[in-house]
């Protein structure tokens, strides 16, 4: 898999669809330093990498790695001052990525006017 198009949300965050287990060598050498999961294991069933795998990736490829499963429909203030605190403390630059990319755009948002 190339990597998917990413969306920028600062200087110091992009968020992306589902990624899988190659994209995270891709995202190293593009100069990434930072992950961020908020998609909860097996929601888009088995063909979904799980987290576990994901991580494995993302330490072999340098990369840090953060599992924040999120409900697409609701993301509660608790889970929008975890990715706030997440982004701010990670190494930079971030990806975040979920099945499309809009929950980490609306954790972001959220974060923004909290």
């Amino acid at each position: 898999m190339s990597l998917p198009p990413l969306r920028p949300l600062s200087a110091d965050l992009s968020v992306a669809p589902q990624l899988d287990e190659s994209a995270m060598a891709e995202l190293a050498h593009a100069g990434f330093k930072s992950v961020i999961n908020n998609r909860p294991d097996h929601e888009g069933g088995p063909d979904q990498p799980t987290s576990a795998s994901m991580q494995s990736a993302a330490l072999a490829a340098g990369l840090a790695y953060v599992y924040q499963p999120v409900n697409p429909a609701v993301q509660s203030a608790e889970e929008v001052a975890q990715f706030r605190a997440l982004v701010s403390t990670l190494p930079k630059p971030v990806v975040a990525f979920c099945r499309t990319g809009t929950r980490c755009g609306k954790l972001f948002q959220a974060a923004q006017l909290a």
